[in-house]
């Protein structure tokens, strides 16, 4: 059929552009460590901040993307972007921790926005045979964003081998990228003209009114398929002050930082695509999928975390910072590969979160809301765990409270898996026997 910008699945891979140059960006100077601060402390502050504020506005984006569309809701979260990268590099002149913390609780809107328009239109634009497809395509477009800054901050800081800063420049380069996906979200289509290949319109349910949209969001609160998975959700950010901070920023070097996060990410790439084609396969029945998911991602992070007791034995929080470097060969290939798993386990288990929401609806309008309470939940574990990395919890402490959360996280999602149906049934009732995702559509999908 050609090109055509207003397919869905263009629709999805602009917006994996999107978050390639904004959240993309934001990971790479994440994973650093205290956003690439040699003083962690500001930029853990600062992620509580940003976590605090997204929890709370995540749960709110619903309604507003439903009213301003993605155009302007995915503009205004990356603007916020720009503005947290600008202030880690005005904080390299004039040590304001109060701006970098600001911006921080500013970033936390405009990623609640942004994260919520972005999680519907992966979900609600594809047919449902192709929801894993489209969810791993845009994993595989964001996390290139991550690879790509953790190359230019391993290129620029190759040298550096002594614990310091990220420089002026890997800032410049990161804020001038983010611009660049503010941009690219001004070309966005509105729903209501994103037609698939046969004429078919993605289903959006006409908006309420502002109460009406608010009420439907906080009756997520009584769902019991968003309550069964609010584990889930939130411990599927919890474990990254523990990577992050604990694991790359206080064990290994600044370029050795860079060097690992490049694998992570691209271990994210790996894991999203690959894990989300196995989700998509016709030759079972869709529960039959989601039971294997479930066992897949299990046996994985059971595995991985178990390996991570292992390593968090070699070191703690009352020894000096062992700034190991990729140099040290053999001794540096276990706790590389351990890192990269961390990272390929993550895409898994959010992969699979959202694929179980578009499980859920084909409507776009409440997948809208699924999205932002699925970050709400996340972003309140976020906070939380960056808090307890903050106070100097003792590491180990940290690694089992992540261990733990993902165990806790598996009765729900079980639950949940053994009730879903092949195919979402007409008049918009969703995937999961016997409950309905949230009134009437006026448009068929599939």
């Amino acid at each position: 059929m050609g090109f055509r910008w207003r397919s869905p699945l263009m629709q999805v891979i602009a917006v994996g552009f999107i978050c390639f140059c904004c959240p993309g960006m934001f990971n790479a100077l994440n994973s650093l460590g205290g956003g690439g601060q040699l003083d962690s402390k500001v930029g853990q502050n600062a992620n509580v901040a940003l976590y605090t504020c997204f929890a709370i506005f995540g749960l709110l984006s619903g309604a507003i993307h439903n009213k301003l569309g993605p155009k302007w809701t995915i503009f205004i979260g990356c603007s916020t972007y720009v503005l947290y990268a600008g202030s880690l590099l005005s904080y390299n002149h004039n040590q304001n921790g109060a701006f970098t913390i600001a911006a921080g609780g500013i970033l936390g809107v405009g990623a609640g926005m942004l994260w919520t328009a972005q999680g519907a239109m992966m979900m609600a634009y594809p047919r449902e045979k192709d929801k894993g497809k489209y969810i791993g395509y845009f994993w595989a477009i964001f996390n290139m964003g991550a690879v790509l800054g953790s190359v230019i901050a391993f290129a620029i800081n190759y040298n550096v081998t002594e614990p310091k800063s990220l420089g002026d420049e890997t800032y410049v380069v990161f804020i001038a990228l983010m611009g660049v996906g503010a941009l690219i979200a001004l070309s966005l289509a509105s729903p209501h003209t994103v037609t698939h290949s046969n004429g078919d319109h993605i289903l959006i349910q006409q908006f309420p009114t502002w109460i009406g949209e608010i009420k439907e969001i906080f009756k997520l609160f009584l769902d019991w398929r968003m309550l069964v998975l609010i584990p889930m959700f939130l411990s599927s950010n919890w474990f990254y002050s523990y990577q992050f901070s604990t694991v790359n920023g206080r064990y290994f070097a600044i370029r050795t930082q860079s060097l690992n996060n490049i694998l992570y990410w691209a271990s994210q790439i790996v894991g999203s695509y690959s894990f989300a084609r196995v989700l998509d396969f016709q030759g079972v029945h869709r529960r039959t999928r989601a039971l294997w998911g479930l066992v897949i991602i299990t046996v994985c992070f059971v595995a991985t975390w178990i390996g991570g007791i292992f390593f968090q034995r070699t070191y703690n929080i009352n020894q000096p910072k062992p700034n190991h470097d990729f140099t040290e060969g053999a001794s540096y290939v276990g706790p590389l590969f351990l890192y990269m798993f961390y990272g390929l386990n993550d895409a898994a288990w959010q992969t699979y979160i959202y694929w179980l929401m578009g499980a859920m609806s084909n409507d776009a309008t409440v997948l809208s809301r699924f999205a932002g309470f699925y970050k709400c939940i996340q972003s309140s574990g976020a906070a939380i765990s960056w808090r307890i990395n903050a106070i100097n919890t003792p590491y180990m402490t940290e690694l089992i409270i992540c261990f733990a959360l993902l165990v806790a996280s598996i009765p729900g999602a079980l639950f949940l898996a053994l009730r879903i149906k092949d195919h979402t049934q007409e008049a918009g009732e969703c995937e999961v026997e016997g409950e309905n995702a949230g009134g009437k559509h006026n448009e068929p999908h599939d």
